[in-house]
């Protein structure tokens, strides 16, 4: 699609917003909106993935039939077979008579379930049934009925962990799965963020009646620094506060972190699951113990990285700066000693290892007491740094064997009380007695 198609697309149906991730959001929808094929929307809560639904439908065939949206997570999970297919008369307490569900009233045209996660596993057999063969049984009756219904889906869930979990239908996850479309949250949209307020601010305005409201450059950058974790809903409320509360109405950033939740504000790379636990960018989830040797192990790697590049300054004839860079991170060393350099470039030494125990983590920089021979003394050094990064990079793979060594030390310390090994550690009594077992030391 031309930019200007894609433009057309977006003043049509009142989407704001130039992100790349939006714009090619935009263009699958359109591409897939002429086919019969299921579609399946993604995104975070209020990131608007059912005006995605409306491009869909309105640019197929199928734009003349009808079009309704139902939240799965609103149905209660007693009705939601009735709603979605029918029922009999009599066939539960309160049905009176019979009644058509949205899969017969909306033949021809296309259904939007939205929270397609919180569908129960019932409820999720049926809708395959639907999807594979177009055919469905009211509630309390046994005759099949045929239908004609495209099924766009949403969810702001991750349906493979639902179905790892059990929760949702692995054969139903692929039948909607068929064309995936993912909605960028507002937080990687950029400038989009302060498009979105100006045309909210000016919305609120004509509705009070009141000046729109305007922001500062200070207060622009606060606005794009903001998470967003609610979205565009969330934006849209923040710009219709200030619209009513706001005396002023040019607003700096400091009066802006009034409407911005302080726990909401930082962008950190580490997201928080709803369980509580730590997890990296894929969603799988770090224990305690893992981020606490990851920190370790990545320090270890810096330290490695930095010796290195100490040597590479030495060697190169490079020792002052060499020098300044060892004062400068002289609390990550052990056991340094930093001779004055005296400013000939001709007395300059590489940095060797200090002759204390022979150890790779102690340094000497010292142009006047050691000599070198040759060039391969420092090279052999260098060969020693790379190979405590292999090291290093191969202990980051045995995180058990680490975790068994400092079981075996915590005992060690209090004499085999696993009692108070246990509180050294940060664990339960029971959880230390589990890995004990684990790791076959019930003997330590």
């Amino acid at each position: 699609m031309t930019p200007s198609e894609i433009q057309s697309i977006k003043q049509r149906f009142g989407i704001i917003g130039n992100a790349p991730s939006l714009n090619y959001a935009i263009q699958v929808a359109a591409q897939v909106a002429p086919t019969d094929m299921t579609v399946l929307i993604t995104g975070e809560s209020g990131s608007g993935k059912e005006s995605f639904s409306k491009i869909i439908h309105a640019l197929s065939p199928r734009k003349h039939g009808q079009f309704i949206a139902i939240n799965c997570g609103a149905i209660p999970e007693g009705t939601i077979d009735s709603e979605l297919f029918g029922h009999e008369k009599g066939s539960f307490t309160g049905a009176q008579e019979a009644r058509k569900g949205y899969f017969e009233v909306t033949n021809g045209g296309t259904i939007f379930l939205d929270e397609i996660g919180e569908m129960p596993l019932g409820t999720q057999a049926r809708l395959l049934r639907v999807l594979e063969n177009g055919e469905f049984i009211r509630v309390g009756s046994s005759k099949v009925q045929k239908t004609d219904v495209r099924v766009v889906a949403a969810t702001n869930v991750n349906l493979l962990d639902a179905v790892r979990e059990g929760r949702f239908r692995e054969d139903l996850y692929y039948r909607l799965n068929t064309v995936p479309i993912t909605v960028p949250p507002l937080r990687e949209r950029g400038d989009d963020i302060y498009l979105l307020f100006r045309k909210f601010a000016t919305d609120f305005a004509d509705r009070y009646r009141v000046k729109p409201i305007s922001l500062t450059s200070d207060a622009v950058q606060e606005l794009q620094r903001f998470r967003f974790p609610g979205n565009i809903r969330q934006l849209k409320n923040v710009a219709e506060q200030m619209s009513v509360l706001e005396t002023e109405r040019e607003v700096d950033s400091r009066r802006l972190r009034n409407y911005l939740p302080a726990d909401q504000s930082s962008r950190l790379p580490m997201l928080v699951s709803a369980a509580g636990s730590a997890t990296d960018g894929a969603g799988n989830a770090y224990s305690e113990r893992d981020l606490l040797y990851k920190v370790l192990f990545d320090m270890r790697r810096d330290m490695t990285d930095l010796k290195k590049l100490v040597l590479d300054l030495a060697g190169g004839q490079r020792p002052q700066e060499a020098q300044e860079l060892l004062r400068q991170n002289s609390h990550l060393f052990t056991n340094v000693s930093v001779a004055p350099y005296d400013g000939n470039p001709a007395a300059a030494r590489p940095l060797r290892p200090a002759p204390t125990d022979g150890a790779t983590s102690d340094y000497i920089l010292n142009s006047r007491e050691l000599t070198v021979d040759d060039a391969a003394d420092y090279e052999d050094e260098a060969h020693r740094v790379e190979d405590i990064t292999h090291e290093t990079e191969e202990e980051t793979l045995s995180l058990e064997a680490k975790e068994k060594e400092m079981i075996i030390k915590a005992l060690k310390k209090h004499n085999n009380k696993r009692k108070y090994a246990a509180h050294d550690l940060g664990i339960s009594e029971r959880t230390l007695y589990r890995k004990l077992k684990q790791y076959d030391l019930e003997q330590a």
